[in-house]
This record gives C-alpha cells, structure tokens and sequence, in this order.
C-alpha cells in the first residue's frame, strides 16, 4: 500500500456557519481503529458492519463528550474514496464540529487537501477525471440545466464517448504499427485510403463534440444579459421586476446607477446572468465617467443585451446611434420599449425605434407596473436558446474549456495524420500523430495526466469533498 493511502485524512464537508447538522468526513486506512479512540457507543465501530450508523459520543481527551453524534461506517471498497470512511454527523455549529475535528487530527488524522477525497476516488479508479470534474460542477451549479449538464458527465456518458474514440484509434494505430514490423515482407494489413476514411470519421466525431461547448458552456456558467440604455430609461427598474426584489436604488434623478450591480435569475431551468449598467451618457462627473466606461466594458462581455428605450420620450437620436454602434459590433440585442404605461398603441407601433429596427425582437414593458415582463422573459430565453436542445435532448454536451483544448489538440493530430496519409508517407509519421491524438483524449478521462493538471483541478474543490 503506497503511503498516500496509509494516510488518515479529516475534514468538515459541511458549510461554515451555524445549522442543525455538521458533517465531518474522515478516510484511509485505519481510520475506524482511529475513531474508536474518541467515539463512545455500544460498540467499537471496528466490529460494525458497512454502511451502517451508530449513535454515541465523541470525547476530548479527558474522556469527556464533546457532542453527541452520529457515526456512518463505510468499507473498502464500498465507499466515496473506495477506503474505509467514517463521517460524523454532529450538532451544526461552527466551535462544536471544529472541537470534533481538532480531536480527529490529534489522534493521527491529517486535515485534507481541497477536493482530496474525489481525488481519491479518481486515484483509486473509482470514477474517472471527467467525472471527477463533474462532481465539482454538480456542487456548483446554480440551476436545473447545469445540473442536468453535471449528471450526464458524472454518469460517464462523455467518458463513454472518448473511451469508444480511443479504441477505434488504437485498433487503428496497432494495424499500422503492425504492419511496420512486416515492412521487409510488404505484408500490407490497410491500405491509406482506408485508414483516411476512418480518421476522418473519427475526426466527425470529434469536431461534433466540439460543437457543442458552447451551448454546454451556457447551461453550465449561465447567460450574460446586459441591461443598457440611456439614463433614466429605467434600467434599475428592470432589473428589479426581472429579480422580483428591490436590489437597485430607482429614483427620477438621471445617472443614479454608477456602478455595476449583477444578479443571477432563473428563466425555465436556465441561469441567466443579469447586470444593470450606468446610464450611456456624456458627463462631467469622475464617478459617471467611470460607470460609463465599465457599462461599455460589460457590455462588449455580454451574450444579451436588453436595450432599453424610454418610449414617452420625444427625441430618440442617442439611442438610434447606440443601437446602430451595437448591430456593426456584432452584439445580440433585444430592444426593450418601456413606460408603455404613458403612451398609447399608436405612439408604441409607429415611433423611431420601432419602425427603424422593427427586423430585431423588440419587447415591450412598463417596468412600473410589471406590465409585459413575463412576454420579455420569454424574448430573452427564446433569444438564448433558440436552435439549442435542452440537454435531456442535446446528448453528450462539452461544457468544460480542458475537454474543449484536449479534443481541439486532438482533431490537429489526426488532421496532421490524414495529410501524411495523403501524401503517402511512411506509416511512422501517421502512427506518431495518431498516438498524439490518443494522448490528448486521455487527458479528459486521465488516463493520460499529470501532477500539475490533477493539482489544478482538485484546488477547485471545496475543503471536505
């Protein structure tokens, strides 16, 4: 047993604060001889059988209780780490469950390392790297369509997909490289263009996959929606009724907003990541100059923009020129008409917004009254998604930039080895390629992998998991 695994490791998996239960983990070997030094029941732990819990007390070193518990025992290889687990279930509270702690680690125990128990779980084979990653995307996800994202990776349906890609390879490269050993005899086992035609339908199959990075990328980390627009349009307003709370200062006073206030909302399962911006304007104010420039930043970051237009106004020249500056950048935008409330239908269908930019979705509100902001949620989420699938429809989804990098590097390999297949050169050169390609989706189970990519992956994780 290497001395990595005989190391007894501890930690609090539960978060920091006060709450009804607190939850201490410790794994490795020996660690249920450990916890029999401080914990008092009917029992050893030792003699209790796997996935069982066991009520008593854990004692300071006086004998003395620091906290009734809960004890669950896991064995090898039956458990999170596939180690012998104990964790702890303690009154929650920030002194008891760090009391509980202290006294593990002074009978031997040391405190984990971020993530070090997935970790273990990926070392000692139990999931793979992918998966690993998708624990902690689980933990992270902030609505029901990365959660649905994090699911289907940590049920292994991307690893799946990479290990049934590598073993075509390799059948591949075990054929060419077998046929190197025959070269004297000319003993040819496939011929070139069979071997393009294969690469290349592999090479399909990866650049699908790719594909879908950006569409997993918005279930996992959410839609970036900007509200923008010209001072007092309302824009806090929006912002309000779109998080249904009073987050901004709203007052008649043009510029108030100066600084940069983001929120994330949940429009039918997906996250969306909303930032109210300063009010576009000319100014001689340091602090609006600033709010400006930092609208104008988020702005060129955002996947949305709701541009709002104050439709009681009479002049509308500002916001024709900004929005026209945003169609040459490029920029998605939904034009939002607000203060519908003060005008009639005539004003709203024949004004200058509308009939200039009447090709672009244009939603139309009263952000007083609420007044058609369930119609605008609707714009924005059609807008995000439309020609996406959900993820229970979309198959396997890439949502993590490693993946993505790992079959980037490997589609340049095996197009590298189509062109020396091409141009008919030794079997070496594509061997060499098509190994590189393997390489590179190894990465993404770990089958491949190194200190430095495990060492950046696991800090990522909270203390505890």
């Amino acid at each position: 047993m290497s001395s990595y695994n005989q190391e007894i490791i501890a930690a609090i998996s539960t978060p920091v604060g006060e709450g009804a239960i607190s939850i201490v983990r410790v794994s490795g070997h020996g660690c249920l001889y450990l916890i029999d030094k401080i914990f008092k029941g009917k029992f050893h732990l030792t003699d209790a059988n796997p996935h069982t819990i066991h009520f008593g007390s854990i004692v300071n070193d006086k004998g003395k209780a620091l906290d009734e518990v809960l004890a669950a025992v896991f064995r090898s290889p039956n458990s999170y780490t596939t180690e012998d687990m104990v964790e702890i279930n303690c009154h929650g509270g920030w002194f008891v469950t760090n009391k509980i702690l202290q006294r593990i680690l002074e009978c031997g125990a040391r405190m984990a390392e971020p993530g070090e128990f997935t970790k273990r779980a990926f070392l000692n084979g139990r999931i793979d790297l992918a998966q690993a990653e998708a624990v902690a995307d689980l933990i992270k996800a902030r609505s029901d369509l990365a959660h649905k994202v994090s699911i289907s990776q940590l049920e292994g349906k991307l690893s799946q997909q990479i290990i049934h890609i590598n073993s075509q390879l390799i059948h591949l490269i075990s054929l060419i490289e077998l046929e190197l050993d025959f070269i004297e005899e000319n003993i040819v086992l496939t011929d070139k263009n069979s071997i393009i035609e294969k690469l290349r339908l592999i090479l399909t199959e990866l650049q699908k996959l790719i594909e879908t990075y950006q569409q997993g990328k918005l279930y996992r980390e959410g839609i970036k929606v900007v509200i923008a627009g010209m001072p007092n349009s309302g824009k806090s307003s929006l912002l309000n009724l779109l998080l249904e709370e009073d987050r901004a200062i709203v007052t008649p006073i043009p510029g108030t907003t100066r600084d940069i206030i983001e929120e994330n909302f949940i429009i039918n399962g997906a996250l969306f990541r909303l930032t109210d911006t300063a009010g576009i304007r000319l100014s001689n104010d340091t602090i609006e100059i600033e709010g400006v420039r930092r609208s104008h930043e988020k702005i060129q970051e955002s996947d949305i923009i709701l541009f709002l237009v104050d439709i009681s106004k009479d002049i509308f020249e500002d916001e024709i020129r900004l929005i026209n500056q945003l169609i040459f950048e490029r920029k998605t935008i939904l034009i939002v008409l607000n203060k519908i409330d003060l005008v009639d239908d005539e004003t709203i269908s024949n004004n200058p917004i509308s009939t200039q930019f009447q090709v672009f979705p244009i939603g139309k509100i009263s952000a007083i009254t609420g007044t058609g902001i369930h119609e605008l949620k609707k714009l924005i989420f059609n807008i995000a998604f439309s020609g996406i699938p959900l993820p229970s429809e979309a198959g396997i989804l890439v949502s993590n930039e490693r993946h993505r990098q790992a079959l980037v590097s490997a589609t340049k390999s095996l197009e590298l080895a189509i062109d020396s297949a091409n141009n008919n050169l030794s079997g070496e050169f594509i061997s060499v390629d098509i190994r590189s390609a393997i390489d590179s989706l190894g990465t993404i189970t770990g089958e491949v992998t190194t200190d430095d990519i495990l060492n950046n992956i696991f800090s990522n994780f909270c203390i505890g998991k």
